[in-house]
């Protein structure tokens, strides 16, 4: 069975599933598009990947395994979408060490997150794009435009931004943080304990 490359055309909100996103694949020399349905996460992953001026302030957990793979000489050479079964599509990571070739496992949507970092080259097989691709029209273009969203607004909670706090004494903080512990508000408690953390090293 002949592969076929895959280039990716876009993220857009997910039309069938409340808070999933579509990654829509293109095959390289044709008009096929390969649409996959895939969680918040991995798409923001695969946005920042492909936003090079978006770095978020600690390593993402792609990011983690591309400087895993990088620290033991590991190589992704290519991720194939293998399978597609009752609408779940199957890839494998096709990966190096000392001339060592291993095949790996994995979710499409993280498969395709380490094949952004390591610049690896996607394909499926020919008989997957006849059953899965479709060929978008004029008008489905037009609606996959409006229906992309800037990369950025994906990424936004990513990168760090104090811009709440930046007006706030650092006593004023310490009262928040109380408050916040005090209401059990853990998630905001962190983001003000970060925050007076940052401050007092400076």
């Amino acid at each position: 069975m002949s592969l076929v490359r895959l280039n990716i055309k876009g993220i857009s909100y997910s039309q069938t599933q409340s808070g999933a996103y579509a990654l829509v694949l293109s095959e390289e020399d044709g008009e096929r598009t390969l649409p996959i349905i895939i969680g918040a996460f991995e798409a923001q992953s695969i946005a920042i990947a492909l936003e090079k001026e978006i770095k978020p302030p600690r390593p993402l957990t792609h990011d983690l395994f591309k400087s895993f793979a990088d620290r033991f000489n590991i190589i992704v050479k290519q991720v194939i979408i293998h399978k597609l079964v009752d609408g779940v599509f199957y890839s494998s990571l096709i990966c190096e060490c000392d001339k060592i070739e291993e095949i790996i496992d994995a979710r499409t949507s993280d498969a395709i997150a380490l094949a952004t970092r390591f610049k690896a080259p996607i394909f499926t097989f020919e008989n997957i794009l006849d059953k899965a691709g479709i060929i978008l029209k004029i008008k489905d273009e037009s609606k996959l435009e409006e229906s992309k969203f800037k990369m950025e607004d994906l990424v936004a909670n990513v990168v760090e931004d104090t811009s709440t706090f930046k007006d706030e004494t650092i006593e004023e903080l310490y009262k928040q943080l109380d408050q916040a512990v005090n209401n059990e508000d853990y998630e905001l408690a962190a983001k003000l304990r970060d925050e007076i953390s940052k401050r007092e090293q400076k």
